[in-house]
């Protein structure tokens, strides 16, 4: 059988928690690294969107419907892990991300880094780095006792953000999210898996 390749940019959040993922199942896979409209991923995403798997004969697009295993199979946690999914994709990733992270590290060199922008998102990571808290406070984890997907969707933003002082010190003033960071960053499949040095 063909192994799977794992379709997109080396340096997204999201392709790095699909190669968690198929780390923590042993599955082995091929990282084809593709920019969004290039013709691998034009042949499998409508949007030309990353990230993509092909598989055989089977080809997916968006993250969360390559990872079904690592989504709780009772209705409850299914549902709390889709709500812990969409609230990273939609709060996490906005503030951390694309508010901070890359409006720090990408920018025209005559004029700067967009400070304004970038202070704007500090009040929204504090807000994140609550609500994140909060819910890790029962078990560590955001979904049950255990890893689900929930867990390495998020994973890669907050990384992302400790790599900066002013984010990480932020999530360091939390206790349950910050003993979550550190742990999770010790497994094997987050060490596994470094999005390539930027050149």
């Amino acid at each position: 059988m063909a192994d799977l390749e794992i379709i997109g940019i080396p340096l997204s959040n999201y392709v790095r928690a699909i190669r968690m993922l198929c780390e923590e199942k042993g599955v082995p896979y091929k990282l084809n690294a593709a920019m969004p409209h290039s013709p691998d991923v034009n042949a499998i995403h409508p949007a030309g969107q990353t990230l993509c798997m092909g598989h055989g004969d089977v080809d997916l697009f968006e993250s969360k419907a390559i990872a079904p295993r690592f989504i709780p199979e009772d209705a409850i946690g299914a549902a709390q892990c889709e709500q812990w999914v969409s609230y990273g994709n939609a709060k996490v990733d906005r503030c951390i991300t694309r508010e901070f992270v890359v409006l720090s590290i990408f920018f025209d060199k005559a004029k700067g880094p967009d400070t304004a922008r970038i202070n704007a998102a500090i009040p929204e990571i504090e807000k994140c780095a609550e609500v994140l808290d909060d819910a890790l406070a029962k078990t560590g984890y955001l979904v049950g006792d255990r890893l689900t997907y929930a867990d390495m969707n998020v994973l890669p933003m907050l990384a992302a953000g400790c790599m900066f002082p002013q984010c990480k010190a932020i999530l360091d003033k939390y206790k349950n999210l910050s003993a979550f960071i550190a742990k999770l960053t010790e497994l094997p499949s987050f060490k596994n898996t470094p999005p390539p040095p930027r050149k």
